[in-house]
């Protein structure tokens, strides 16, 4: 089968597609032929091996000198193919999505709990778009923030794959959101639930406010600015951000680091939310996404064989929702 394999850190010049063998499912697993595979800002970290301090932290992907993992990709929708003994979930034929590594690729084995059945009313590019980011909005939402009606919310960086989800999400359950995005992207974050949508360019959303919840996915302001932003009982939500700047050591994770020592001493709730995939998440999204409550926004589609330039769209952070390989 053809795949998008890395042999050395890099920029996507790095990435080539290549002829490998196809997988073969074990225990628990079934072998899908992927349809779509959406990029996410995981792809290009792991791509440059950047920050330096995760070639430490996830030692089963991230080699020192070189990706231990060849194939990139996460998330993906296609048709089950194959199943291997024991899966009891899923039959030859099923339209599924979810998480597993090496998902840019036209095969792709994934353990039956990393799966759901597609959305009726979605398209595989859609469905593609939803696993990593939706779970990563659910946790910060629902579970980290526990966000409730009558709440005032922001999410920072809202017009990119987590931010529309939650702020689609925050909507759902009753909350007053406010969406920090680019011109451009106004009238997107506002047609997915926000009441209020702040122009960076034109205003600091750190002055206004101040917000029960606060998520940001950014990472371009301090601490200290995010705290103002929270009311004193409130809850800072930090999830990733960042973009490739030549190198860093501990990149996002810095803030979210030093937020979790803050936390210690902090009246407000500061949290860096893990967004751990489960199959219980994943049948939530499903169930959010069949009811119109989470709607994916692909921005471009790209084919496989063109996954460097998708990952260079990424890269830059303007994308507007999701961007997708298609097959």
């Amino acid at each position: 089968m053809k795949a998008i394999i890395q042999d050395r850190y890099g920029s996507a010049d790095t990435l080539r597609v290549a002829d490998v063998p196809r997988p073969v499912p074990g225990p628990g697993q079934l072998l899908v032929r992927v349809q779509a595979a959406s990029v996410n800002a995981r792809d290009w970290h792991l791509m440059r091996g950047d920050p330096y301090l995760a070639r430490v932290a996830a030692p089963g992907t991230l080699g020192l000198r070189r990706p231990t993992a060849r194939v990139r990709g996460t998330d993906f929708a296609g048709s089950v193919v194959e199943v291997g003994p024991g899966v009891t979930r899923f039959r030859v034929g099923d339209e599924v999505f979810g998480e597993a590594d090496a998902a840019f690729a036209e095969y792709v084995c994934a353990p039956q709990d990393r799966l759901e059945h597609r959305p009726a009313n979605l398209t595989a590019a859609q469905a593609a778009a939803l696993p990593l980011a939706a779970n990563t909005a659910l946790i910060a939402m629902r579970d980290a923030a526990q966000v409730r009606a009558g709440q005032r919310v922001l999410v920072n960086g809202a017009a990119g794959g987590v931010g529309l989800f939650a702020v689609q999400l925050a909507h759902s359950y009753g909350a007053l959101v406010a969406g920090v995005c680019s011109t451009r992207n106004i009238e997107l974050v506002r047609s997915a639930g926000a009441s209020d949508v702040i122009d960076y360019a034109h205003h600091d959303f750190t002055r206004t406010g101040p917000y029960d919840v606060l998520l940001d996915l950014v990472g371009n302001r301090s601490l200290r600015d995010l705290r103002r932003a929270v009311t004193p009982a409130g809850t800072l939500a930090l999830s990733g951000g960042g973009v490739f700047r030549g190198g860093s050591l501990i990149g996002p994770m810095g803030l979210m680091i030093r937020g979790t020592l803050a936390a210690r001493f902090a009246r407000q709730r500061i949290v860096a939310p893990n967004a751990v995939p489960s199959p219980e998440n994943l049948a939530a999204i499903r169930e959010l996404a069949t009811a119109g409550v989470l709607t994916p926004v692909v921005d471009r589609t790209f084919p496989l064989d063109e996954a460097a330039a998708a990952i260079r769209h990424v890269e830059t952070g303007h994308a507007r929702g999701k961007v997708v390989l298609v097959a």
